[in-house]
């Protein structure tokens, strides 16, 4: 499929990106090379292959659940503009 340099300005307004007019023929080889791609991607016949989440088929190694730093609560709010009853105060922006 190739993509003309009005189609290619239809999708960028359509997008509402700024495109310049000396651009616009090689976005539009660009985009009919992806295109190409995804025709010859989808021409694959994949009735046979079952779906997955990740390529591998390994389960993850986990670290253990360890603390790895002190409870700083009262130094962090020490220096917080407004707290009050241990939360943090802040301008409402929601009317």
């Amino acid at each position: 499929m190739s993509l003309d340099e009005q189609t290619v300005a239809n999708i960028a307004h359509l997008a509402r990106i700024a495109i310049d007019d000396d651009e616009l023929a090689g976005l539009g080889a660009d985009l009919s090379r992806i295109l190409e791609l995804v025709a010859q991607m989808d021409a694959v016949d994949t009735s046979g292959v079952e779906p997955m989440a990740h390529p591998l088929h390994m389960s993850q190694r986990l670290r253990p659940d360890v603390v790895t730093e002190g409870n700083q609560r009262e130094r962090f709010q020490a220096i917080a503009p407004a707290v009050s009853d241990g939360l943090y105060l802040v301008p409402r922006v929601v009317e």
